[in-house]
């Protein structure tokens, strides 16, 4: 089966929403994606229902994750409502949006998409340490063109990053120097019934002023579902197995963290879906610890040549093939850096092995 893949767009959007009230932020941003969230909406809808996710269970769920969302965080779900009247959508829709995870959680047929990161926390004697990471974002090729970029001011802490259209969070860093690479785990009990992975991560972002904070937020959470934060702010990094059993802090190598999508801690691994990942998970973290042995970057733009991969190579550098059918075309849609110091965060508009041929985005947060 062959395909004609969705058009980058000719320049990715920017949505920028400064308010104090959390609803204020919601309609502008909404007011700004009123095509893109529908148009994101409507690939939603095709995978659930390639996973047999009917949209009467869709909408459940989605009601279902905004009461959850209201107990957590009230203001994380005045937002969604906000998101929903700027877009003139149903908030259900939004709600849909934002435990896309959870939601697909019930389904074999569409397996979660495979992400790549890297941080690293340098130490040198006589200076203070430093901390920067990179990502990829691999996710289904017809998204391409139902993300951007975000500035979302008004809160404790401004944000920058990106994330999907409709979607509260994903990746970023904010005023305090706060930085969260976000990738995707999977664990037999993930499923609707606590807060959404990217809800939980929008709100880290937008309250924690540091590790110790970021952490604080992701315990007091309830969660039902699996992912992996990797918090880093100018001097301290921890990496996070996140899942319904428990979070736990994953080593590190030589003050370097790997994650691909693979829990690293004993506990949640018990339940792991191994299914999803595995053997691929595993081959692209031993590829790039193989590499970080002969390399050790020093600073935040040494770093993205590390994901770079070719034929022959774990798929790091994630293309899709355009003979598999929906819900199996994988893409690295974006690559991205995060500086607490300088609370930088740089996008590129594509994979690694687009470096050099593309500009990258540079948002900051102060």
């Amino acid at each position: 089966m062959t395909s004609t893949f969705p058009t980058r767009p000719a320049e990715r959007p920017h949505i920028r929403a400064t308010a104090a009230d959390p609803y204020d932020r919601g309609v502008a941003r909404g007011e700004q994606l009123r095509e893109g969230i529908p148009a994101a909406a409507e690939v939603y809808d095709r995978l659930f229902a390639l996973g047999g996710i009917t949209p009467a269970r869709v909408a459940e769920d989605a009601a279902r994750a905004l009461d959850d969302i209201g107990r957590f965080r009230p203001a994380a779900r005045a937002e969604i409502t906000g998101i929903a009247q700027g877009a003139g959508v149903e908030e259900w829709r939004v709600a849909a949006l934002n435990a896309r995870t959870e939601i697909l959680a019930r389904s074999a047929a569409v397996p979660p998409g495979e992400c790549t990161t890297i941080v690293r926390r340098v130490l040198e004697e006589g200076t203070a340490p430093r901390t920067f990471g990179v990502q990829t974002w691999d996710w289904h090729i017809e998204l391409s063109a139902r993300w951007h970029t975000l500035e979302s001011r008004g809160g404790r802490h401004d944000v920058v990053g990106l994330t999907e259209n409709g979607i509260l969070g994903k990746m970023g860093v904010n005023s305090a120097g706060l930085a969260l690479h976000f990738n995707i785990l999977g664990h037999r009990r993930d499923g609707i019934g606590g807060v959404p992975m990217h809800v939980l991560a929008a709100v880290v972002l937008e309250e924690a002023g540091s590790v110790a904070e970021a952490v604080e937020i992701v315990r007091s959470a309830p969660l039902a579902s699996s992912g992996s934060f990797a918090l880093f702010d100018e001097t301290d990094a921890v990496l996070l197995d996140i899942s319904p059993v428990g979070v736990f802090e994953a080593p590190s190598e030589h003050d370097t963290f790997v994650r691909t999508n693979h829990f690293l801690t004993p506990v949640p691994a018990a339940g792991e879906k191994s299914w999803l990942y595995q053997p691929d998970s595993g081959a692209r973290r031993a590829f790039v610890l193989d590499r970080l042995t002969r390399r050790r970057p020093a600073t935040v733009d040494d770093l993205p040549e590390l994901l770079v991969t070719g034929p022959g190579e774990p798929p790091v550098t994630c293309l899709p093939d355009p003979d598999q059918p929906l819900g199996q075309r994988w893409a690295s849609l974006a690559t991205i850096t995060l500086e607490p110091a300088t609370r930088t965060a740089s996008v590129l508009d594509g994979t690694p092995a687009d470096i050099g041929t593309r500009d990258w985005r540079i948002l900051t947060a102060d």
